[in-house]
């Protein structure tokens, strides 16, 4: 019976090490650029060429999780990844238009550092500079008002630029009265 358990459990931690090499990512192929050099990275995907000419979009994304401590926010970033990778793709960055509506606990991570620092948070907030390139090339960072009240936020807290809508739900159904898709991720 001892001898079948050992077996048993070698072979799970076997197929456990296959599975866990099996399913390891190749990142080698992905890259920054070209509108953000320091986030967003993408990679070509072969057999997809250039979008057509004319292509234009106008996107948004929700974002409610907080980033992991000392870390960008990882979904604030698929707004750059988003520009980043059609723009390899033809379309004029000038064509791409997106917001990222912030609510729940990613809130904290629209923060300057003064309000970073009130809040209690050790260490700088990362995700500031991936913010505030965003802002820079034109996306709309949007926090939820409902968020930013029951965390004690106030315009003056966030990072210059960032707008603060009656809730992340006004947000999103005024941004697809303008016209924007919701990423479903």
């Amino acid at each position: 019976m001892r001898v079948t358990i050992l077996r048993y459990a070698m072979t799970v931690a076997a197929a456990a090490l296959v599975a866990s090499a099996a399913s390891a990512q190749d990142m080698s192929a992905f890259e920054t650029g070209p509108v953000f050099e320091d986030f967003g990275p993408h990679a070509p995907v072969e057999g997809v060429g250039e979008l057509t000419a004319g292509t234009a979009f106008k996107h948004s994304f929700d974002v409610s999780e907080a980033a992991s401590e000392g870390k960008g926010n990882r979904h604030i970033e698929r707004a750059a990844r988003f520009i980043n990778m059609h723009a390899a793709a033809g379309v004029d960055p000038h064509d791409i238009e997106v917001a990222v509506v912030v609510h729940g606990g990613a809130s904290l991570d629209l923060l300057g550092e003064a309000a970073w620092e009130a809040q209690g948070k050790s260490g700088v907030n990362a995700s500031h500079a991936l913010v505030r390139d965003l802002l820079d090339e034109g996306v709309r960072m949007i926090l939820c008002g409902q968020s930013a009240a029951a965390h004690g936020i106030a315009q003056a807290d966030l990072i210059p630029g960032v707008e603060i809508a009656l809730s992340a739900m006004t947000a999103h159904a005024l941004l697809q009265r303008a016209g924007y898709t919701v990423n479903p991720f």
